[in-house]
């Protein structure tokens, strides 16, 4: 049952037609090797490009540029520096959505295609695929990433009650930052980084081995997703804590950063590079702090 579920996702995902009655199929090796994560949501040559899929990155981008601009007009002024006060629960669970979508819907774009197209060859073989299916996906993505926020943001109100000031540069603010971003440029390089990096990088190992179908499959599903993104991703997002959560200079940074480890074919020189890049500034932190203290755009 497994193994015919598995030939059904490559094929859906290949974009070539299911084999019918699978237990008269030819025999099929029982570990296939999984394709590049470009290949697994990029279109085979000479096949045509879905418009719905064009649609859909499409819609992704969008997405993700309003993001940016409400995130913009929500965070105006807000950016104190290192470890900006994140405001109300209300307020920062609302713009912590927003600055999701902003900074992983262009690298998450690729595994939510790869979803979507074994959605529509499941519904053209006649097999139960609700539509919406694939904004449910998205939904439990982000609902994942928003558990993290919400507990980040627990964290450092307690530990602000408990200890007043202690973020604050006068108190040794600069240097737990300093620490964090170390501690972010360490985690690039740690087996469970990368684990969790090739999980987010491959679209076919997670669906073959992942798929279910209806709402709530599409649900767990992204939120499964959305767990091995926070696994891949959370050190960075505590930098940005660090940094300045409401700073739009600092968001994009990171941002980039997290979509360049997902995206570029280059694997292990961009992981490397951006432990590089967050040491460079958690040494710029240390010894200019008024030169890292914001980046306003």
């Amino acid at each position: 049952m497994r193994r015919g579920r598995r030939i059904f996702a490559r094929a859906a995902l290949s974009g070539s037609t299911a084999p019918s009655g699978l237990a008269a199929a030819s025999p099929v090796s029982p570990t296939p090797t999984a394709p590049s994560p470009s290949a697994a949501a990029s279109v085979p040559a000479g096949a045509r490009i879905d418009p719905r899929e064009i649609g859909l990155i499409a819609t992704l981008l969008i997405l993700a540029a309003v993001s940016w601009v409400v995130t913009s007009t929500q965070l105006s002024g807000m950016d104190m520096g290192r470890w900006t006060d994140p405001g109300p629960l209300g307020f920062f669970v609302t713009t912590w959505v927003v600055m999701l979508a902003a900074m992983m819907f262009p690298s998450v774009a690729p595994m939510v295609v790869a979803y979507s197209r074994i959605q529509n060859h499941r519904r053209r073989q006649g097999r139960y695929a609700p539509a919406g299916s694939t904004a449910v996906f998205v939904a439990g993505y982000l609902v994942a990433w928003t558990v993290f926020g919400v507990l980040a943001y627990g964290l450092y109100n307690a530990v602000a009650s408990l200890l007043p000031g202690f973020f604050g540069s006068d108190q040794g603010g600069r240097y737990l930052a300093v620490a964090v971003i170390l501690v972010a440029a360490a985690y690039q390089l740690t087996p469970a980084k990368n684990v969790s990096l090739m999980k987010c990088r491959n679209p076919m190992d997670f669906l073959l081995h992942g798929l279910r179908p209806g709402y709530s499959g599409a649900l767990r599903m992204g939120i499964e997703h959305g767990a091995w993104c926070v696994a891949c991703c959370w050190a960075l997002m505590v930098a940005l804590f660090a940094l300045g959560v409401m700073s739009l200079g600092w968001m994009a940074l990171i941002g980039a950063f997290i979509a360049g480890e997902k995206m570029l074919p280059w694997k292990r020189l961009a992981n490397r590079s951006i432990a590089v890049a967050l040491a460079v500034i958690a040494l710029g932190v240390a010894i200019l702090p008024a030169a890292t203290g914001g980046m306003a755009m």
